[in-house]
């Protein structure tokens, strides 16, 4: 039976990863067990060695060159320890993205539309992880010094699992796990991969199912079917649409997720299944656990956040969503999808804001 061809992003990550990125993690995995085994204290830069060699061999010595030059100005920047200049850096990076003569010279580089868009999508993600890097080291105090070199932002940004598609992982938190030495189990190692691998398998048959039984996407890019449709059916499509997104996650992020737990990390908390979760504030908190913890460490708790007035929230929350449609693209529909989370988070936190008052408690 053939599959709902209109997940460009489903489509997209499965032929990549048929082709060669499951090899090279493969080999990530390899390469990291080794070092465990042989050179712990040395693992960092062997898994920093095999993300580069890895980044060279998908996107050639200009794509690697593009986010080794990306790292070199944001690591120069950084050396201000100015956060305000920092972020004016990361934002400027990520517009050169969507410049038009950019963009056409990116193209020339490569055969097919395919591999551009994976040096797209591969730069955007590292842009987060240069910014994370360059925040910490604006905040790090002198004795931390040696953990906040530009090997070590090297080391993070060409971690080959978190590489092309994410889960984000905060420098703070990888540096620290990253330097930490532990008791290494081959036995151990083992039966977490098993066990990762049948429920990735697992989540991957459902997908599969879903793309191919199920036609989700292909009837929302008709409008024919949708005008026809009662308001059930709609509530059911869009149900489903999002079930299949939070599928879809399991297996995008379940797979670096278990490379990382291999390498001794801990990766952020996998996607929470839509259907247990009734507000927009939940659904930002759990979804893409990696992604709202760098918005709130680096956007929102500075900006003031909830400890600020209500105005300072408004602005915080405001700059927050912001910052999401604009690194997602920054198109217009984006921009009313940022306006609408905004909306619905303020209208959540404010009514809790209501109901915890002692009068409308009483009254309760």
């Amino acid at each position: 039976m053939p599959q709902d061809p209109m997940d460009f992003e489903w489509s997209y990550w499965i032929e990549w990863g048929r082709e060669r990125i499951l090899w090279l993690l493969a080999g990530h995995l390899l390469v990291s067990q080794m070092s465990r085994l042989l050179v712990e204290k040395y693992k960092p830069w062997c898994l920093m060695v095999y993300g580069m060699a890895a980044c060279w061999l998908l996107l050639g010595i200009k794509g690697f060159a593009v986010i080794l030059l990306h790292a070199a100005i944001s690591f120069a920047v950084a050396q201000f320890q100015l956060s305000l200049l920092t972020w004016l850096c990361s934002l400027i990076l990520l517009s050169t993205l969507r410049i038009p003569a950019v963009e056409e010279t990116k193209r020339k580089w490569y055969d097919t539309e395919n591999e551009y868009y994976l040096l797209l999508f591969t730069v955007s993600v590292r842009c987060l992880f240069c910014t994370s890097f360059s925040l910490e080291y604006c905040w790090h105090a002198p004795n931390q010094k040696s953990s906040h070199s530009f090997p070590w932002m090297l080391a993070y940004v060409f971690y080959y699992p978190t590489f092309h598609n994410g889960p984000l992982v905060n420098f703070d938190e990888f540096s620290e796990q990253m330097r930490r030495q532990e008791a290494f189990s081959v036995k151990t190692n083992l039966s977490i991969l098993i066990v990762g691998i049948i429920r990735i398998f697992f989540w991957w048959c459902l997908a599969e199912l879903m793309i191919h039984l199920m036609y989700i996407h292909a009837l929302y890019s008709s409008a024919l079917p949708l005008e026809s449709a009662s308001y059930w059916a709609l509530g059911g499509l869009a149900l489903a649409q999002v079930l299949f997104f939070y599928v879809k996650y399991l297996v995008l992020y379940g797979v670096p997720g278990l490379l990382l737990q291999m390498d001794g990390l801990k990766p952020p908390a996998l996607p929470c299944c839509v259907s247990l979760m009734h507000s927009f504030t939940k659904m930002w908190r759990s979804f893409d656990v990696g992604l709202h913890r760098f918005l709130v460490r680096y956007i929102y708790v500075p900006m003031g956040g909830s400890q600020s007035s209500l105005l300072g929230t408004l602005l915080s929350t405001a700059l927050t969503f912001a910052f999401v449609s604009y690194w997602h693209g920054g198109q217009s529909y984006l921009w009313y999808w940022g306006a609408l989370n905004w909306l619905g988070v303020i209208v959540e936190n404010g009514t809790k804001r209501i109901l915890s008052i002692s009068l409308i408690q009483d009254l309760i």
